[in-house]
């Protein structure tokens, strides 16, 4: 019972750490804008992102902490449940720092849900169980379709909105629209800090309710839901925070100017189409990438001036980092657990 307890508290160490690291590569998407744009210096920004990332989940609901906690099927592996949470956590860890020292701004929630797909499978394999039985592929699918989604409807809307903003301000100064937005970006930076928070941290609950539950020290939901305790709320919520103050400062220089010029107005656009993108689909319980979103409004936003605003090459490297991420995060998970079954 002891060594459980122990083997418990390091899994929650680990997962905190991601959560950590997961606000420290992420701090880009919540602040990078508002930095470019010169809003806010840096300190400023990682403070007031920091906030609204700590207040987000304790705001909203767990629908996505309870989608993250399905994706493996737990009564397929038993006791091995608890293993493959460990590895889907290093899997995705390693793959954030190899990230974050290439500079390119991708999904930690897609790493995470690919260490956890990769360790899952190659738990079922050794175990003998049914590779087709131990996902929900149902929502991989849905996490998988909402890949391609959340950038394109991020595009769509940060476009949507700028031109909506450049023609009801169009006989308004430059001077006077400047003025303006950057005190709305202020607002829009923070609602995009919550979306962040909102979907971000509950990944993190929804592990660490998993593996809760896996141990025995909680008992499931009559409807099947897993329970997020008020204790893991707050310290997966400190700990996103806690990465956010830190940040990623590479990474704010690929998204703040790596892809397009921004002013306030188009810092203000981009950060409202991602924030509402985002709660939108946390709400629905769908966990999407913060990154993906944002990076998708930042271009629909560039592009209302002309497609050559976009740095299109620095685009496409990101999106390369996109489709690789799940695999990647996957391969080292499915290693990593290979290795601790074998020496354990």
């Amino acid at each position: 019972m002891t060594e459980s307890v122990v083997l418990v508290t390091i899994i929650i160490i680990v997962a905190l750490i991601f959560d950590f690291l997961n606000g420290f590569h992420d701090a880009a998407n919540s602040i990078a804008t508002v930095v470019a744009t010169k809003v806010l210096s840096p300190f400023q920004a990682v403070l007031w992102a920091a906030f609204f990332n700590f207040v987000a989940p304790l705001v909203f609901g767990v629908h996505v902490a309870d989608t993250v906690a399905k994706v493996v099927n737990m009564d397929q592996l038993g006791d091995n449940m608890i293993y493959v949470v460990l590895a889907g956590l290093v899997g995705a860890i390693a793959w954030n720092i190899i990230t974050w020292y290439l500079g390119l701004p991708t999904s930690s929630s897609h790493a995470l849900i690919g260490g956890l797909v990769g360790a899952g499978l190659m738990a079922a394999y050794i175990s003998h169980n049914s590779l087709a039985n131990v996902i929900k592929w149902a929502t991989i699918d849905l996490i998988v379709i909402f890949i391609v989604l959340s950038p394109l409807i991020g595009l769509a809307m940060g476009f949507l909105i700028m031109v909506s903003v450049m023609w009801i301000f169009r006989n308004a100064a430059p001077r006077r629209i400047d003025s303006w937005f950057r005190r709305l970006q202020l607002v829009s930076a923070a609602a995009y800090s919550l979306g962040h928070g909102t979907n971000d941290a509950q990944k993190t609950m929804g592990v660490i309710g998993l593996l809760l539950v896996t141990a025995g020290h909680l008992q499931r939901m009559p409807g099947g839901d897993f329970p997020v305790p008020l204790w893991v709320k707050l310290v997966c919520a400190a700990a996103l925070a806690l990465g956010t103050m830190s940040g990623g400062w590479r990474i704010v220089k690929t998204m703040g100017v790596g892809i397009t010029k921004l002013k306030p107005v188009g810092g203000f656009c981009a950060e409202t189409a991602g924030a509402a993108t985002i709660i939108g689909a946390s709400l629905a319980g769908i966990p999407v990438s913060t990154t993906h979103t944002i990076t998708g409004a930042i271009v629909g936003v560039g592009a209302t001036h002309r497609l050559s605003a976009v740095k299109w090459g620095v685009a496409g490297r990101i999106v390369w980092a996109w489709i690789m991420t799940m695999p990647m995060a996957a391969l080292i998970s499915a290693g990593t657990y290979m290795l601790v079954h074998y020496t354990t």
